[in-house]
């Protein structure tokens, strides 16, 4: 008998608990929302700005995630930038010719984000690696791209194999073109 007491009480207690919580949910301030959907909100707010189609924002989100599963400790921080290990990708929207982040005011954003002095910055398809720290990097691309090695004169970025030895190298300051295919690691510095 003592046992059916203890669970006929301790059910009671879970549904009291879990009605506490639904009505604390429902009494919310109107406004109160969680970070996942306020996020989510400001994303939508930037592909609105820019003048995206809810499937063509749909489509940016994807290739966004497809990033995020490839590189290990990334984040996205706006609708159409990541961080990462070692710098920042900013993938392409529907309609650029190269990637400018959709978190900048729209005047500022119609020009292509430049490569920053002591960066390291591929381009593929209009998306945009930029590399600022030291360190070896994955890189998943295929496919013909460009490079701008805008580090301190004379800083020596290397492009490796799948055993990373050394597939071929470039010394600062230059740019010049690229084949991804072959190159499994980056190290910009």
């Amino acid at each position: 008998m003592n046992r059916i007491r203890a669970f006929m009480l301790k059910a009671t207690v879970g549904a009291v608990a879990v009605g506490a919580l639904a009505m604390s949910a429902m009494t919310a301030p109107a406004g109160a929302q969680t970070a996942p959907d306020q996020t989510r909100q400001t994303y939508a707010a930037q592909t609105d700005r820019a003048g995206l189609t809810s499937d063509q924002a749909a489509g940016l989100q994807e290739r966004v995630e497809g990033y995020l599963s490839e590189l290990a400790g990334s984040r996205q921080v706006s609708a159409n930038r990541i961080t990462m290990p070692g710098g920042d990708v900013t993938v392409a929207a529907p309609g650029q010719r190269s990637a400018r982040d959709l978190a900048l005011p729209p005047v500022s954003s119609r020009l292509p984000a430049a490569c920053g002095s002591g960066h390291l910055c591929l381009y593929r398809g209009g998306d945009t690696l930029d590399y600022y720290r030291c360190g070896t990097y994955n890189l998943s691309w295929t496919g013909d791209g460009t490079f701008n090695n805008n580090q301190t004169r004379g800083t020596r970025a290397r492009f490796l194999n799948s055993n990373r030895s050394e597939r071929w190298s470039n010394v600062a300051p230059d740019t010049g073109t690229a084949s991804w295919s072959p190159v499994y690691y980056v190290v910009p510095c």
